[in-house]
C-alpha cells in the first residue's frame, strides 16, 4: 500500500510540474487584419481616423519601423505560419487552388499545439479549404470563419465551424472577435495560440451604421501621395472598418484584463499587404500588389507586459517570416517540422538583449517579380535602385551611381529565383476528396476551385466567392479536377438555385468518364441576390451573393485516384440548368 501511495505522490507532482511549467509559458494572441495598410493607423500619423487600442500595443509594447510581409494576402498567410518564403511551400496566387501551401509544410499552430498548447482560429484562413489544406488539419483544433479570399457579404453570412457550414451572427469583424474572446475564456487555465485574422479593411465595403456614420461625411483631409488616384467613398468606409477593427483590438485587451490574462499574453498586431485602395499610406510608392515599398510595408506591434519595455522601436528589418521563430523562442518551445527557416527570431530586439545584429536581406515577390530590401536600399522589381532612408518615397533611381550595391542586389534577386522560384509558376495540383477520413467527412469543392467551358461564367471576376451561372446548353461543362483519397460511398450535394421557369433540366454527375448518377431538376429555389444594399461604395471584382440550397443529389461510390468530377447536361429546360455555388461530398462508408 504504501509503495502504491508514494507512486501515487509521485505521479501527482509530475502532472503538477506539468501544469505549473503549463501556466508559465506565455499565451499567444496573433491578430491580422486584411488590406490594412501601415497608414491605416493613427499612430503613424494618419489624423483621418483614431485607433487608440492598436496604438496602445507599441506603447506599452513594440513596434517594428520596417516590417515587410508580401504584396498580396494568401502569401503572406503563408510565410506566417511556415517561417519560409511563400514559393517554397507552393503558394502561388490568391485563388483556384494557388493561395494552398503544400500538406509538408508543418505550421505555427503545429508548434504549439505540439507543446500542449489550445489552439484556435476565428476568420479569414485563405490557405486551402479541403483536408489537408483546411485549418483544422494545419494544427488549428478550432476554427470558425471562412476559407476562401474574399467573402461577398459581411453580416450573418455562411461559415465554416470545424468543417460544417454554419450561420454567422453580425458583422463578421465583431463575430469573429466573440469566438475569439469565448475561446480565450475557454482556456484560460491553460496557455493558448488565438490566431484571429480579420477579414477587413478588404472589400466589398460594408460596416455597421454606429462606425460608417462618423465618416459618412468626412473632408478626409490626409490624402494619398497622389491624391487623383483617391476614392473618397472607398476611403471613408475603410476608415470606418478600421476603426470597428480597433473597437474590437480594444474588447480583446479588455476580456485579457479582465481575466487577468494580460501579464501573461503576448499580443501581435500586423497586416498582410499595403492598402487595397489609393489612400494615406505615408508618402510611400505603391499599395496592394506591388512590391515596392507601399505594397509590402506593414505595422507590426507585439505587446508582452513585463518583458517587452513599453515603447521599444525596432529599427532592424524584419517579416513575417520571422514570426513562427519569433513567437517559439519567446514562449520557450521548440520549432517542429524538418524545413529550413528563411525568418530568424526577434527575440533579442524585443527584449533589449543588447546583441550585435546582423546585416540582412529580405525579398518580396508576386507574379514573378521580385524585389530586394536591406536596411538602407530597395532594388525594385524592374532593376532600380532607390536609398530607403534618404528616399522613402523612391523617387531617384541610383542604380546607375552605385554601380557596387547595385550589382550585389541583382546577384542576391538572381540567387532568390534560382533557390526559392525554380519551381513552375502553373499549378497543377488536384483538390482532395476524402482525405479527412471519418473525422472530417465533408469535402467543399466550390465554384471558386473549379473550371468551366461553354457558356458558363463566373458570377464576379474574382474567383473567390463566386458562383457558375449562364449554364445554358448540353455542350457546357463544369468539373472540377479532384483526386479521391479512397474509394468509397460518399453522399453527393449540390448549392444551387434555380428560377422557377427553368425547372425540368436533367444533368449528370460524371467521374472521370463513367456517370455516377442522372438526376432533374424540380424545385426552383431563386432568391435575389443581396450585398449592394449593404455597400458603401462600389465592390469592384467582388461577386454579389445568393442563399444556394443545399440538394442533396443521392449517393454515389466514388473510385480512388485522380480524376475530374463533372456536372453535364442532357437537356436545359428554360434559360439555364441552375445555378451553382458548390459542390459537396460527405463520405458515409
Amino acid at each position: 500500500m504504501r509503495l502504491c501511495f508514494l507512486i501515487a505522490q509521485v505521479c501527482l507532482f509530475a502532472l503538477g510540474r506539468v501544469s505549473i511549467f503549463a501556466a508559465e509559458r506565455p499565451n499567444v494572441l496573433v491578430i491580422l487584419t486584411d488590406d490594412q495598410g501601415w497608414g491605416d493607423l493613427s499612430l503613424n500619423g494618419n489624423t483621418n481616423l483614431s485607433t487608440p487600442h492598436i496604438d496602445s500595443l507599441a506603447r506599452d509594447g513594440a513596434a517594428f519601423d520596417r516590417f515587410y510581409v508580401c504584396p498580396v494576402c494568401a502569401p503572406t498567410r503563408a510565410e506566417f505560419f511556415t517561417g519560409r518564403y511563400h514559393p517554397r511551400g507552393g503558394v502561388r496566387g490568391v485563388s483556384t487552388g494557388e493561395e494552398r501551401f503544400n500538406s509538408d509544410e508543418t505550421t505555427i499552430a503545429d508548434t504549439f499545439k505540439a507543446a500542449n498548447y489550445a489552439t484556435g482560429a476565428f476568420g479569414k484562413w485563405h490557405n486551402g479549404t479541403q483536408w489537408p489544406y483546411h485549418p483544422n488539419a494545419r494544427g488549428f483544433e478550432e476554427y470558425y470563419g471562412f476559407t476562401s479570399g474574399h467573402w461577398g457579404h459581411y453580416f450573418s453570412p455562411p461559415l465554416d465551424h470545424n468543417g460544417e457550414w454554419v450561420r454567422g451572427d453580425g458583422f463578421c469583424t465583431d463575430d469573429f472577435t466573440n469566438r475569439a474572446i469565448d475561446f480565450i475564456r475557454q482556456h484560460k487555465e491553460t496557455p493558448f495560440f488565438c490566431y484571429l485574422p480579420l477579414q477587413t479593411p478588404h472589400s466589398p465595403f460594408q460596416v455597421p451604421d454606429e462606425y460608417y456614420s462618423r465618416f459618412a461625411e468626412h473632408p478626409v483631409p490626409l490624402r494619398n501621395r497622389d491624391p487623383e488616384k483617391e476614392k473618397l467613398d472607398e476611403t471613408r468606409c475603410v476608415l470606418a472598418m478600421c476603426e470597428n477593427i480597433d473597437s474590437n483590438v480594444g474588447r480583446l485587451l479588455k476580456a485579457l484584463d479582465d481575466l487577468k490574462l494580460a501579464e501573461n499574453t503576448i499580443v501581435v498586431f500586423f497586416t498582410d499587404n499595403g492598402p487595397n485602395t489609393w489612400r494615406y499610406n505615408g508618402g510611400m510608392k505603391g499599395r496592394k500588389g506591388s512590391t515596392d515599398e507601399g505594397g509590402v510595408r506593414v505595422p507590426c506591434l507585439i505587446r508582452w507586459p513585463g518583458k517587452i519595455p513599453g515603447g521599444t522601436q525596432i529599427a532592424p528589418i524584419a517579416g513575417a517570416i520571422d514570426l513562427l521563430p519569433t513567437l517559439a523562442d519567446l514562449a520557450g518551445i521548440p520549432v517542429v517540422g524538418d524545413k529550413p527557416l528563411d525568418g530568424r527570431s526577434l527575440k533579442p530586439l524585443l527584449l533589449g538583449q543588447g546583441v550585435e545584429w546582423p546585416e540582412r536581406t529580405l525579398f518580396s515577390t508576386y507574379g514573378g517579380r521580385v524585389s530586394v530590401r536591406t536596411q538602407r536600399y530597395r532594388l525594385d522589381d524592374r532593376g532600380a535602385l532607390f536609398d530607403m532612408l534618404n528616399d522613402p518615397g523612391q523617387a531617384t533611381d541610383l542604380a546607375a551611381s552605385l554601380p557596387d550595391v547595385t550589382r550585389r542586389l541583382r546577384d542576391a534577386v538572381d540567387e532568390f529565383r534560382q533557390d526559392v522560384l525554380s519551381e513552375p509558376r502553373q499549378d497543377n495540383r488536384p483538390f482532395p476528396v476524402g482525405a479527412g477520413g471519418v473525422e472530417f467527412p465533408l469535402t467543399q469543392l466550390p465554384a471558386r476551385d473549379g473550371r468551366f467551358s461553354g457558356n458558363v461564367e463566373r458570377s464576379g471576376r474574382a474567383p473567390n466567392c463566386s458562383f457558375f451561372r449562364n449554364w445554358t446548353s448540353i455542350d457546357d461543362r463544369i468539373w472540377w479536377d479532384a483526386d479521391v483519397a479512397q474509394a468509397g460511398l460518399y453522399e453527393v450535394s449540390v448549392l444551387y438555385a434555380c428560377p422557377a421557369d427553368s425547372v425540368g433540366s436533367t444533368f449528370r454527375l460524371i467521374q472521370g468518364d463513367e456517370t455516377l448518377l442522372s438526376t432533374r431538376v424540380t424545385a426552383a429555389h431563386f432568391p435575389p441576390l443581396f450585398g449592394e444594399e449593404a455597400d458603401r461604395a462600389d465592390r469592384g471584382s467582388e461577386s454579389f451573393v445568393r442563399d444556394f440550397k443545399e440538394w442533396k443529389l443521392g449517393r454515389v461510390r466514388l473510385n480512388a485516384g485522380r480524376h475530374d468530377l463533372s456536372l453535364k447536361a442532357d437537356s436545359v429546360s428554360g434559360e439555364q440548368v441552375m445555378e451553382v455555388r458548390m459542390l459537396m461530398l460527405r463520405r458515409v462508408e
